[in-house]
C-alpha cells in the first residue's frame, strides 16, 4: 500500500504497487476492511500523490499488507481481498 483516499481514519480506497510497478487505486473499502487496515497506517505529512491514472491519494507509510485481485480487461478493477 503507498496511499489512500478519504481520512487515515477511514479509508475509501487504497493506492497500491502492483507486481508489475504501476500504482493503482482500489474499488472503495469495505467497511470491515476499512476498519481493518486504518490502525496500520501510518501519514508522514501533507501532500497529495497522483497514480498514472491520474487519480490523487494521499501518501501513506505502515506496516499493512493487503492482497488484491487485479483484473485483466481494459478497465482493470483493483479489488482489496483482505489484509495480510
Amino acid at each position: 500500500m503507498v496511499g489512500f483516499t478519504g481520512t487515515a481514519r477511514h479509508p475509501k480506497a487504497l493506492a497500491v504497487r502492483l507486481p508489475d510497478g504501476r500504482v493503482a487505486l482500489t474499488q472503495r473499502l469495505s467497511t470491515a476492511l476499512a476498519s481493518g487496515i486504518a490502525p496500520h497506517m501510518v501519514v508522514p505529512q501533507d501532500g497529495q500523490e497522483f497514480t498514472k491514472a491520474g487519480d490523487s491519494c494521499t501518501p501513506a507509510e505502515g506496516d499493512a499488507v493487503v492482497e488484491v485481485v487485479a483484473g485483466t480487461t481494459r478497465h482493470a478493477v483493483v479489488t482489496v481481498v483482505r489484509l495480510r
